[in-house]
């Protein structure tokens, strides 16, 4: 357990002292802390989990922060993904203000097939009516690999890491070559778009 001035959170003072006015609420003489831990992840954000635990039964993989008076705890492991947050007092409640999000999942395109009739059917797809339309975004889309009846794409130029990827890979290429290929029933993009600016993982199956 360390304890140190506060590195990692910022607290807004009205948080910070209905946080104190509740832990002061707990039972016993002995001190309590805002304990933070994030706990998962839903909708591309952290979720988190706070309480309040005595001091005393800090443990030494954990940190504390003081501000004011109040002691906020939080993990080690748990420093990186809350460094430079902020907990304020909304009308809903306490809130958290987070700029770090959790690192975007990436998927591997499968050992398929370039070959065959299906294939060939996309690459034309890609070739005469896709990359066309994107060309004046300086984007493209690549064919990556076949799985059965799903296609793996790998974007590139200027679609790769775009923060408009999934909206051109969902309403552009995805309904073009579902509209041109009824034999297609998924389209899997494995771009590694964490290179870009604004990295996602997209997948569309029918």
């Amino acid at each position: 357990m360390s304890d140190s001035e506060p590195t990692v959170l910022t607290l807004a003072a009205d948080a910070i002292e209905m946080i104190t006015n509740l832990a002061g609420q707990e039972p016993g003489e002995e001190e309590y802390g805002l304990y933070i831990e994030v706990t998962g992840i839903r909708a591309g954000q952290f979720t988190y989990d706070l309480s309040f635990v005595p001091v005393a039964d800090v443990a030494d993989s954990q940190v504390i922060e003081r501000h004011d008076t109040l002691a906020v705890i939080v993990r080690a492991e748990d420093i990186e993904k809350l460094e430079g947050a902020s907990l304020s007092l909304s009308d809903e409640g306490l809130a958290m203000n987070n700029p770090n999000t959790p690192a975007t999942p990436t998927i591997a395109a499968p050992q398929g097939d370039l070959t065959g009739p299906l294939a060939d059917q996309i690459q034309t797809v890609l070739e005469q009516q896709v990359n066309p339309a994107i060309a004046s975004h300086g984007g493209g889309a690549e064919l990556v690999s076949v799985d059965g009846t799903i296609a793996y794409l790998k974007l590139m130029g200027g679609c790769q890491g775009c923060g408009m990827a999934q909206v051109t890979l969902r309403q552009g290429i995805e309904r073009i070559l579902m509209e041109a290929i009824p034999d297609l029933s998924g389209v899997i993009d494995v771009t590694d778009h964490a290179s870009g600016s604004d990295p996602y993982y997209q997948a569309a199956k029918k």
